[in-house]
C-alpha cells in the first residue's frame, strides 16, 4: 500500500448519532487522495465504537480506517494520540465527529497548504446550510466585555462581514471543528496543547503558529457542515470554556492586563446570569475563586 498523503484524525466521545455520516462523507471529500483515517475514542459510554467498527478496515483502499480507545484526557490529547498512531508523515486534518465534508473539500484545503501556511480552515455552514461565523480575531480586553453580538471588530472575536467568507483570508484563528495542520506546524509546536481539555485549543494552536511565522488561511471553496453540540453541551462545558479563555489570555499577556481580562470575564458572566442564563452561574463559580485579602489572584486555577 502506498503511504497516505494525508492523515485524518477524528476524536469521538458519545458520538454514535453522528460519526457514521462523517465517515460516509470522506471518500467524496478526498476526491481520490490517499488517506488514512484514525478515530480516537475518548472512552465513550454509548455505541460510538459499534458505529466506527461498521466502517473500520485497516487495509481498505482508498481509505484505510483504524480506531484506538484512549482515556478521556480531552480533545487535544485525543488529536495528539491520533497523530502518534499515524503511519503517514503528511498533513493532519483534525475533525469533530459532528461534521460532514462536501465533495472535494479536503483537496481544496490541501491546495492552500503552501509555504508559510501552518493551518487551513474551511468554510463552515450550519445543518440548514446557513453560514457559520468561523473566522475569529485574537482575544483582547475589549472583546471580552460581552458586546460581541454588535459585530463591531473592536468588540467581536467573530468575523461577521459576509464578504470575508467569499474569498481567501488570513484570520487570527478559526473554529476547530475542521482544521488542516501541516506536519511542519504540528512538529514545530509540539502538537496541540493538552492542558486545554476542551475549548481554546484551536485558538492556542493558531496563535502559536502565527508566533512561529506560520499563517492560518481560510478557504471558501472547502465546505464543511457542522452539526454542533453532538457530544453534549452543559453548564460544565460552558464553565470550562470560560476558564480556558482566561488561561489562554494569561499565557500571552502580563499580570496587569490579565487581571483586567479576568475582571471583565466575571462581569460578563454576571450579566448573563442576571439575564437568566443558568450556565453562567457555573462559569461564575469556576471563575470567582476569590483569594483572601493579601493573597494573589487565583492563577493556579487558570494557569
Amino acid at each position: 500500500m502506498n503511504p497516505p498523503e494525508i492523515t485524518l484524525v477524528v476524536v469521538t466521545y458519545n458520538s454514535e448519532q453522528v460519526i457514521g455520516d462523517l465517515l460516509d462523507s470522506l471518500p467524496a471529500a478526498l476526491a481520490g487522495l490517499r488517506a488514512e483515517v484514525i478515530v480516537v475514542d475518548n472512552s465513550s459510554t454509548d455505541d460510538t465504537l459499534e458505529q466506527v467498527r461498521a466502517h473500520a478496515d485497516p487495509h481498505a483502499e482508498p481509505l484505510p480506517l483504524r480506531f484506538i480507545i484512549e482515556p478521556n484526557h480531552g480533545y487535544a490529547a485525543g488529536l495528539n494520540a491520533g497523530v502518534r498512531a499515524a503511519r503517514g508523515t503528511g498533513p493532519i486534518l483534525a475533525l469533530n465527529p459532528d461534521t460532514r465534508l462536501a465533495p472535494g473539500a479536503i483537496t481544496a484545503m490541501l491546495r492552500a497548504l503552501g509555504p508559510g501556511v501552518g493551518v487551513v480552515a474551511p468554510r463552515i455552514v450550519n445543518a440548514d446550510g446557513s453560514l457559520f461565523w468561523s473566522q475569529r480575531r485574537q482575544p483582547t480586553l475589549l472583546r471580552s466585555v460581552g458586546l460581541g453580538r454588535t459585530g463591531w471588530p473592536v468588540f467581536s472575536e467573530e468575523v461577521r462581514e459576509p464578504d470575508s467568507y467569499d474569498r481567501t483570508a488570513c484570520p487570527d484563528w478559526a473554529l476547530g471543528a475542521a482544521l488542516l495542520v501541516s506536519r511542519e506546524c504540528h512538529e514545530l509546536l509540539g502538537g496541540w496543547d493538552e492542558s486545554f481539555f476542551l475549548y481554546s485549543e484551536e485558538t492556542d494552536l493558531c496563535l502559536r503558529a502565527r508566533d512561529a511565522g506560520l499563517r492560518t488561511v481560510f478557504v471558501p471553496d472547502a465546505v464543511v457542515t457542522h452539526i454542533g453540540g453532538a457530544s453534549g453541551r452543559s453548564a460544565t462545558t460552558y464553565a470550562i470554556e470560560s476558564i480556558n479563555r482566561v488561561r489562554l489570555y494569561r499565557r500571552r499577556h502580563g499580570l496587569a492586563r490579565t487581571s483586567v481580562f479576568y475582571a471583565l470575564a466575571l462581569l460578563a458572566e454576571l450579566s448573563r446570569a442576571v439575564r437568566g442564563r443558568p450556565e453562567a452561574h457555573a462559569a461564575l463559580r469556576a471563575l470567582a475563586r476569590l483569594p483572601k485579602v493579601g493573597e494573589p489572584l487565583p492563577w493556579s486555577a487558570v494557569s
